[in-house]
């Protein structure tokens, strides 16, 4: 299994990042530095907590002046790129709130986010003043850097994995559709991906919204096109009715089914965690018209109390003629990931096409036996 991310931040890490503080400010105190940041439970840290940790013993050692400190930071940011420093971004959310400090850290915010990235930095700023820092947010929208574009829409995400929850855009992402409007056509796919996936967000809270707006934008663009398509992801596997029709999805009616036949098989049927199944799936699509289809599996997980939740897997989307017999297989793998545990029990798997179940089948994941 991969070492957990968290893991990156060692005692290595840690001195060659201070003896680059070192270059930049002589008094700074590598040795205790070190000691205070791998103190007090280090090992039981999650990331987050670890990149925290390092922030604020940063400010431990750095000169009180805010202005001074960041100065230190930006005299060695060039060589301290990439995920890791998410630290540098954090450093500002930490010490950066005062009110005479603003301009000052959407500066940080705004150089920093281009070496690692100020995504989940950005978050309380928004919470703590929301009118400010979305006119902030929308400046950066039309900035040269497609990674400040970026943070414009990825920061203030209903929803961001790993990101300090923004209920009030949940409730209502009003203010956040005039930076989707800047960035919609936006020639960096690095920003495309975001405003698609802000969009998603939207969409799991107020569908309604990002209908209207998938209907607005489409076919003025391919970029914009695209962003809509990968918008509307979650609501063409919850088969949403509009979103279908946008998209020119196929479905039956209450004479003729999309699907005239439909099989799904797992094979083995019993095995255990780290192996993996083979799936099988046989379609015959109704006579008449091409049609455009979307076929996914999806799997209820079971979970470590006993529920199920349901991930979804695409298989295949794309124009078929009517009468098309269609089948295939795919390896499943049920090793764990650092985004999902896998637990034993009976797994329902099924078959969808344009997000309407049409076939099922059932295994039994083990508990791996580790003496084998």
């Amino acid at each position: 299994m991969a070492e957990p991310l968290k893991d990156m931040y060692h005692e290595p890490f840690l001195r060659q990042f201070a003896e680059k503080v070192h270059t930049a400010y002589i008094d700074f105190d590598i040795e205790a530095f070190i000691n205070s940041t791998l103190a007090n439970n280090w090992e039981e840290l999650t990331l987050k907590e670890r990149i925290r940790r390092i922030s604020v013993t940063l400010g431990t050692y750095l000169p009180q002046q805010y202005d001074d400190a960041l100065n230190i930071l930006y005299a060695i940011d060039e060589t301290c790129i990439g995920f890791p420093y998410l630290f540098f971004p954090d450093f500002v959310e930490v010490f950066g709130q005062a009110e005479e400090d603003w301009m000052l850290s959407m500066n940080a915010l705004e150089r920093f986010t281009s070496k690692s990235s100020a995504e989940f930095a950005v978050r309380s700023f928004i919470l703590r003043d929301p009118e400010r820092m979305m006119n902030q947010m929308e400046i950066w929208a039309k900035h040269s850097n497609e990674h400040v574009r970026r943070l414009a829409s990825e920061g203030c995400r209903p929803r961001l994995p790993w990101g300090q929850s923004l209920p009030l855009f949940k409730r209502d992402p009003a203010p956040i559709l005039p930076i989707l409007e800047i960035l919609k056509a936006d020639h960096s796919l690095y920003v495309r991906k975001s405003v698609a996936n802000n969009l998603n967000d939207i969409a799991k809270d107020n569908p309604s919204i990002v209908i209207d707006t998938a209907r607005r934008w489409i076919g003025n663009d391919l970029n914009t096109d695209w962003i809509i398509r990968h918008a509307c992801r979650t609501l063409i596997r919850k088969a949403n009715p509009d979103v279908l029709e946008l998209f020119g999805y196929a479905k039956g009616d209450a004479e003729v089914s999309l699907i005239t036949h439909a099989s799904l098989s797992s094979e083995p049927k019993v095995f255990s965690i780290g192996e993996s199944s083979e799936l099988r799936y046989v379609l015959l699509i109704r006579e008449g018209e091409p049609v455009r289809i979307r076929i996914e599996y999806g799997i209820d997980f079971v979970k470590a109390r006993g529920q199920t939740s349901r991930k979804l897997f695409m298989l295949t989307d794309k124009i078929v003629p009517g009468g098309t017999r269609l089948h295939g297989a795919r390896i499943h793998r049920w090793s764990d990931l650092t985004t999902r545990r896998h637990y034993a029990g009976e797994h329902q798997i099924v078959l969808t096409v344009n997000g309407v179940e049409v076939a099922c089948d059932v295994i039994h994941l083990k508990e791996s036996n580790i003496d084998s």
